[in-house]
């Protein structure tokens, strides 16, 4: 059965659906269908499903004419309907995986997702988990809700995981060129999976188990919260010594080995870098390990808007002000550069914190025309050289690239750069660096 799958993938026959159109189901999709595949996406959300089909995109990294152009072509569709999935050859599921709470897991999507699946699961398909999770979830949960289905794996479907590598606005690394990591719960499955990975993107890695490409992703972005957390810390420490963060990093970089760049900032954002490692810190706890480093990086980078709100009032003190009495311009309030994303955002916070100190603050982000997240209801203020110059301090949250500097330098009275924008300013009389 699974030679016969293989020549389905191999000659682009095999039907492909993607559960969740999101940031990662929707490229991930598309990438297929570009590839010659025929893909239905399926999302519970009717109205992206309704912009899908009128040739909508979204996601920032999915232009609507190379949406549209394979619509046109009857190479991918989009529904709420479920029962497509009957005739698929292959199910991938791209479902959020949020924490419930502090360092505890919320996988009630992909139990929603997989339930959903093992209703119109048919023999010879395969099944691929994308969704990031801990340790252990293909085998200990998908798999024996599949199997109620009365199907068995590796005889009559086969199971794998791969873990999403999507880096939102990142225009350097397309999909298909981003490595990819497979591991089955059968040697079967495992390179079936990398067969049709094989056939959209350049480079596919196949490991030993689903479980060892589970805990890859958990490592990538582990890695990142750590080193993010570390040189949050260190911005601290360099503030306290009276020495620029930013100059220290730029001259340790100049070694050509043993050291890679991270940058300070408000902490971390979007789905991937706050809540992943902690699924692998909560996984180890049920195995009575706690992992020291996750859960001290996670805190420290938490703590950067917190942070930010104590220097801003230190420094407002000196020109005589307080934090109550003040008018603040935060700039930039997704958590990235170039990407029209707020999840997570700790600029979202950063403004929470304000408005809680009785603090006037407002917001620019040329990419957010308003803000209605949670309890913030705002509208961003036109940039103009008269309207910057009414507040007492302007923060560069976040460093989008179309937003006139030199401009807000000039009418500022003063400004907190926490993202190092002003790296290059001889002159650093309204300048202060985080």
């Amino acid at each position: 059965m699974s030679t016969d799958l293989k020549q389905k993938i191999s000659s682009k026959k095999a039907r492909v659906a993607v559960v969740g159109l999101g940031y990662v189901g929707l490229p991930l999709a598309l990438s297929f269908a570009e590839g010659g595949f025929h893909v239905v996406g399926l999302d519970t959300d009717q109205d992206r499903v309704n912009l899908l089909t009128q040739g909508k995109s979204y996601i920032t990294d999915v232009p609507d004419h190379e949406l549209r152009k394979l619509i046109q072509k009857k190479r991918f569709s989009a529904t709420t309907q479920f029962d497509v999935l009957a005739n698929s050859d292959v199910i991938i599921i791209c479902v959020p995986t949020p924490l419930k709470r502090k360092y505890t897991p919320d996988i009630s999507f992909i139990v929603g997702a997989v339930r959903t699946v093992k209703e119109f699961l048919k023999k010879g398909t395969l099944v691929i988990l994308e969704s990031t999770t801990y340790p252990g979830t293909t085998k200990e949960l998908i798999l024996p809700e599949l199997e109620k289905s009365g199907l068995k794996n590796g005889k009559d479907f086969y199971l794998a995981f791969s873990p999403e590598r999507i880096d939102p606005g990142n225009k350097k690394y397309h999909v298909t060129e981003i490595p990819k990591v497979v591991g089955g719960l059968t040697p079967e499955a495992g390179e079936l999976t990398q067969t049709l990975y094989g056939s959209v993107i350049k480079n596919v890695h196949l490991v030993s188990s689903a479980e060892a490409a589970e805990m890859t992703k958990l490592l990538e972005n582990s890695f990142r919260i750590i080193n993010i957390g570390w040189i949050n810390e260190v911005a601290i420490m360099c503030q306290k010594l009276g020495i620029d963060v930013w100059e220290v990093i730029d001259a340790a970089k100049t070694k050509p080995f043993g050291f890679m760049p991270f940058y300070p900032g408000l902490g971390v954002g979007g789905h991937c870098i706050p809540e992943d490692p902690l699924y692998l810190y909560w996984k180890a706890k049920q195995y009575g390990f706690s992992s020291k480093y996750i859960k001290l990086s996670a805190d420290i980078n938490s703590q950067m808007p917190s942070y930010v709100v104590m220097r801003l009032g230190e420094i407002l003190k000196k020109h005589k002000k307080s934090l109550k009495a003040a008018r603040i311009l935060v700039m930039g309030v997704t958590y990235k550069k170039d990407v029209k994303d707020l999840r997570k955002s700790p600029s979202l916070k950063l403004i929470e914190l304000l408005k809680e100190a009785k603090t006037k603050v407002d917001y620019y982000d040329p990419l957010i025309p308003y803000l209605k997240i949670g309890g913030l209801q705002m509208q961003r203020i036109d940039l103009t050289p008269r309207t910057v110059a009414k507040y007492d301090a302007v923060v560069i949250a976040t460093d989008h690239s179309e937003v006139e500097y030199p401009m807000v330098l000039k009418a500022a009275r003063f400004i907190f750069d926490a993202r190092n924008v002003y790296g290059q300013v001889k002159d650093r009389k309204k300048i202060v660096k985080l």
